[in-house]
């Protein structure tokens, strides 16, 4: 007898359970500190209510939205997540075959277990010769940097993921150091044997390896990442390729304000899923500051705690164009490789397209603050 496919991403949550090992699930689920804001991400949406409007027509609905001038079926991308192989040995090759199915962007992580070019070939991307035409650059795929102490090694991810394809560069910025993620530190996380960091795989010395008593996550950001970035090594960033910036793991409106005079072309607001600084505010909170402070200047996106398509509504009315999608993605890898990833987003595309409809909106046009009240 087939197995019933999960109906929702909470059931696809316990399930990824049966997969993964405890080093895995824990490295996946945890988040620094007490979890506060871990669980404050969840929370938070649930605080928000949703006022439907009555006796629209929307026998006809309209997912798409326009991200960095891009226009996109449905306003869901698939946020950067390190070490994807710990869920399947596909990794993020599984997930970018499954987001190019559904025309969702993915954004790949530095920290990947499949490299720049591998992630490209897997969503059926053409290859330039660098430099290229933003015409020619047709895949729907985003690279998260962290920026390295090494600046040569910085420039030559950006590099490679120009001329792979990527049509955007996405910092994180909530990252200077690792948060405390005592999960991580119990269980003394290490890539298991034969797992790499694929993106810099020919750099022997870079490894996430077994460190005594504590994640040796933790040792290689204390080692290998720089600290220092500032404000003024965004004009540097833009200057290594023509790729458009998007600066992820902003908080504040002030933060997104300069974000923004320094040349990002979208902002993330992001807590990165509750594993930085612990009670720091939720990302959905901190959505409406930013983007009146914005405006129009920039395309705003938000991740953390979306888990249904009413979240993604709720997100949207605030002001967001399009959210990330984080764990999820990675129990649906866990459970069913490619196949549990595209089933993932259709739920929440599902999900969405229904509460925009019981909400009286036949477009992402028709949803706006008025939809939405906070307690």
């Amino acid at each position: 007898m087939t197995p019933i496919k999960p109906i929702n991403l909470f059931e696809y949550e316990t399930r990824a359970k049966e997969h993964l090992s405890q080093m895995a699930l824990d490295y996946y689920a945890s988040g620094a500190g007490d979890e506060i804001t871990l669980r404050d991400n969840r929370a938070a949406f649930e605080r928000y209510k949703l006022r439907p409007r009555m006796l629209v027509d929307v026998s006809q609905r309209d997912l798409s939205t326009k991200i960095l001038g891009q226009t996109l079926p449905l306003p869901i991308l698939i946020a950067p997540m390190a070490f994807q192989c710990l869920a399947h040995p596909e990794g993020e090759i599984a997930t970018a075959k499954a987001a190019a199915k559904l025309g969702s962007t993915m954004v790949l992580s530095t920290l990947a277990t499949k490299s720049i070019e591998e992630v490209a070939n897997a969503s059926q991307n053409r290859i330039p010769s660098f430099p290229c035409s933003a015409r020619e650059r047709n895949s729907r795929l985003w690279f998260q940097l962290y920026v390295h102490r090494d600046r040569g090694l910085t420039k030559a991810l950006v590099e490679r993921a120009y001329k792979a394809g990527y049509q955007a560069l996405c910092l994180t910025v909530d990252a200077p150091v690792l948060g405390k993620r005592e999960r991580d530190m119990r269980n003394q996380f290490a890539l298991p044997p034969g797992m790499e960091l694929a993106n810099l795989a020919a750099l022997s010395d870079l490894e996430i390896a077994y460190k005594p008593g504590e994640s040796g996550l933790f040792a290689y950001f204390l080692e290998q990442l720089n600290p220092a970035l500032t404000w003024k090594d965004l004009e540097w960033l833009q200057s290594l390729s023509p790729l458009p910036l998007v600066v992820k793991g902003i908080l504040r409106g002030d933060d997104a304000i300069r974000a923004v005079e320094c040349g990002a072309k979208a902002v993330i607001v992001s807590n990165h899923g509750g594993r930085q600084l612990d009670s720091a505010i939720a990302s959905i909170d901190a959505l409406s500051e930013i983007v009146a402070a914005v405006g129009n200047k920039a395309d705003i996106l938000v991740d953390g705690g979306i888990r249904r398509g009413t979240d993604i509504l709720k997100a949207l009315a605030l002001g967001a164009k399009a959210v990330l999608l984080g764990r999820p993605i990675l129990w649906g890898l866990a459970v069913d490789s490619e196949a549990g990833v595209q089933h993932i987003i259709e739920l929440l595309r599902d999900e969405l397209d229904i509460a925009m409809a019981l909400s009286g909106c036949a477009n992402l046009g028709d949803i706006d603050s008025s939809l939405v009240i906070g307690f």
